[in-house]
Parts: structure tokens; sequence; C-alpha cells
């Protein structure tokens, strides 16, 4: 837990959630129905209160609150495990970059709750807003994000609508025209939390040598590691297991030199070379370090 590596996986989770209702546009309409004005709807990282305790306590409310208003403000409420997404957690991603090969586990799946909030002076303007981003969450909408880049992990993260509702807030009597109109959206983004990313070795080399369609008659010459001990008897049965009745290769020696080879027919089941070849009644334990017919 001490070596940790900061991805700042959530801080790119919330920046994609406040990116995505970025350059919202208003347009506000004269009475014979033709565009008499524009305005892109601003965005910020900001909690509720703070919005509504600047627009109450402007003075000159009446006078700013179209140039402060319409507003959107977002913040990540809670992260909470998701444990219908996990995923096991043993397997292993692996990325080639210019140090070499780097690996990662598979990530932990978290739930990340949003509020967005939409501050606006009449009731027209939010719910031509609000119109404009309903549409797109069915209930979900579904965004790319890069999120461990050296690893060349791209994540498709849904983000689900859960709730919409809005509040008047009104000053004054009530002959006093609304101050503002507050919608409130809330949204769960279905992200991930990664671990570190780790050093890992690469296979250079590989020997493997394949003998197969072996018939009894054939005879396999095994050369022999020295570091066995015993004696090869001629005629005698081999085996590679824990036991003759659980043997997973058997074989019977036709010719011994015993160090280095040692000369097999009637080989059956597949000889291993991290196994010792046995002898059944000299009990000679050798292993081998290569074979050839």
């Amino acid at each position: 837990m001490i070596n940790t590596q900061y991805h700042r996986v959530i801080r790119k989770i919330i920046v994609a959630f406040g990116d995505l209702f970025d350059n919202i546009t208003l347009v506000r309409y004269a009475e014979d129905q033709s565009e008499f004005e524009r305005v892109i709807v601003p965005i910020a990282y900001a909690s509720k209160e703070r919005y509504v305790m600047r627009i109450q306590a402007d003075p000159d409310l009446d006078k700013k609150v179209m140039m402060t208003l319409p507003r959107f403000s977002y913040e990540m409420n809670g992260i909470s495990y998701d444990a219908s997404r996990k995923q096991n957690t043993n397997i292993k991603a692996f990325a080639q970059t210019s140090q070499g090969v780097i690996s990662q586990y598979n990530p932990v799946p978290y739930n990340f709750d949003f509020s967005l909030y939409l501050y606006v002076r009449n009731i027209e303007d939010g719910t031509q807003i609000i119109e404009h981003i309903l549409p797109y969450f069915t209930p979900d909408y579904t965004i790319k994000v890069n999120l461990i880049p050296e690893m060349g992990i791209v994540k498709e993260l849904p983000i689900v609508l859960n709730s919409t509702n809005y509040e008047v807030d009104y000053e004054g009597d009530r002959d006093q025209n609304t101050r503002s109109v507050i919608w409130t959206l809330n949204f769960t983004v279905k992200g991930f939390i990664f671990g570190k990313t780790s050093d890992t070795g690469l296979i250079l080399n590989s020997i493997t040598n394949i003998l197969t369609n072996i018939v009894s008659t054939d005879v396999v010459k095994f050369s022999l590691d020295s570091g066995g001990t015993g004696t090869y008897q001629d005629g005698e049965s081999v085996y590679q297991g824990y036991s003759p009745g659980t043997a997973t290769a058997t074989g019977k020696v036709v010719y011994s030199n015993n160090i280095p080879v040692v000369h097999l027919n009637e080989i059956t089941g597949n000889f291993v070379s991290n196994l010792p070849i046995i002898g059944l009644k000299s009990n000679a334990t050798y292993y081998f370090t290569s074979y050839s017919t």
C-alpha cells in the first residue's frame, strides 16, 4: 500500500463529466419566435450552496442576474464499490513502453455519484436547457476516457441519469418576480480505480523439442544429467511419476551407457525434462537434458 502510483483517474472522471455539459447553448426568442439572443451556458465545479449564496448576496441582483444566469455547476457527492462489475483481480494487462514491458492488475469497479445544478432566471430558460440534455440519457450515456495512457487503457464509462428535479427560489413578497430556478440532476458514473503498474520480465528465448507419432519399436536416445544416481539395467522398465501405478510415462531400456545416455523403446506417455526417469528394478534416477530418435 505504501508503494502507490497516482494515475489521476478520479480527476479524469470529474473533468470528463464536466466536459459533457460544456458549451451548451441557450437561445432566447422574441414574441414572433425570432431569435434575438444566444448564450453559451458556463459550467464550473462548485457546490449548489456556493452559487445560491452568491446570487442571494448580490445587492443589485435585479441588474446583474441576467449576466450571472444561466449557469451550470456540478460536484461529486461520493464513491461506492460496485460488486456487480467485479472482475478477476489476479488477471494482468501488459503494455510495451520505451523502458520495457509493464503490467497492471485488473481495476476495481466503483460508482461515482455526481450532481449537476442548473441556475436560470426563468422557467423557459430551464426547460429549454433540460430538454437539450435529457434525450441523450436513456437512461445512460457512454463516454470514452483514456484512463491509463501508458498502458493504452481506454474505458467506456456509462453515465446514468438517476433523477431530475427543480426548485423555484423566491426573494421578497409573492408579487415580486422569480429570482432563480434551480434544476438538480443526479448521475452515477460507472468508473474504475487502478492500482500501480510494475515492470515485467520479458522471455527472450524458448527452446522446445516436440517428438510425436512414436511407436513401440522406435528407440529414443535420452541425454542424461550427470547429477543422477544408480545404473540402469538393460531390459528393465523405467517410468516418470510418483509410482509405477501412477506413471505419466513409461519405457524399456534397450541399451544403457548410464552417463551420458540411455536408449528406450516401448514408450508410452510423454517424458518431460523436469521429472526424473526412474528404473523399476535398479531404482536408478536421472533427469534428461535432451532426446533424439
